[in-house]
């Protein structure tokens, strides 16, 4: 064979090893990619959904909000932004700065003052009527997405990262930060805590641990969250959902997903 016949062939192998990535789990997959891809975000979103609004339709979650009896005042949106959290001014705020004199942002003065608290005080029907209409407007859609990212994403995606951790794991630190936040509360455990207890049992992959061990051990220390939570016990989340995805190997959370959540059944894929 003539030296540039068989260079030829190096190269069409090269491309086509190339084309045919492995998933995190060693099994053959697509572009397996990490949860920021976006196919993997709108399926962590899809699962996010699940839990927090039972439905698959999280874009129709933008406007959302109701007071669910937590202690937390308003919950509203693709995350559920609290009005007693903080994170739920911090919308209205970039809304504000985005479309200056919207409606929602009359009730900035009031969001600032009952933050901390579960009052309703200067907001009630008017306010929840305001959020609702909003949701029409890109811009106060964008305002929610980019709060997202900010407060829950990029940080749990990252930290996932530099743990070693695949599209899966970065799924269940996002998961994580979305109920539970990141530093303990009165009240809670946060996600900071439970990815201490969790090494305290295995070490992650950067350190040189089993990626399946470790996120064994995380989602023990976040049930053992849930069920010390006043305002939570329900573990179906974790028991019949993400417990399900790591039992089946999906550490790139791949498709077909089946799983469970308040005895809900859903799929994708």
């Amino acid at each position: 064979m003539k030296p540039t016949a068989r260079l030829l062939l190096v190269l069409l192998a090269l491309l086509l090893c190339a084309c045919t990535v492995p998933s995190v789990d060693g099994k053959p997959g697509g572009t397996a990619g990490g949860l920021d891809d976006p196919a993997k975000k709108d399926i962590a979103m899809q699962l996010v959904s699940s839990a927090e609004n039972s439905s698959l339709d999280w874009k129709a979650q933008y406007k959302y909000i109701e007071d669910i009896g937590d202690g937390r005042g308003y919950t509203g949106g693709i995350m559920g932004f609290c009005s007693g959290c903080g994170d739920m001014l911090k919308v209205v705020e970039r809304y504000a700065d985005a479309e200056p004199g919207n409606p929602l942002a009359a009730f900035i003065p009031a969001l600032r003052a009952v933050k901390g608290s579960d009052s309703h005080e200067g907001l009630g029907r008017p306010f929840t009527k305001a959020w609702a209409r909003a949701a029409g407007d890109p811009a106060f859609r964008a305002a929610q997405d980019a709060e997202r990212d900010r407060v829950y994403f990029d940080p749990a995606v990252a930290q996932a990262k530099r743990d070693g951790l695949g599209a899966l794991g970065q799924f269940i630190y996002f998961d994580a930060y979305v109920m539970h936040g990141l530093g303990d509360a009165e009240g809670t455990v946060g996600f900071r805590t439970m990815r201490r207890k969790a090494m305290e049992k295995a070490e992650p992959p950067s350190r040189g641990g089993d990626e399946k061990a470790y996120l064994g051990a995380f989602l023990d220390a976040r049930v053992a969250a849930i069920r010390w939570e006043p305002s939570h016990s329900d573990t179906s989340r974790i028991e019949t959902a993400q417990r399900v995805f790591l039992r089946e190997g999906r550490l790139d959370l791949r498709t077909p997903l089946r799983w469970k959540v308040y005895g809900d059944e859903y799929r994708i894929g």
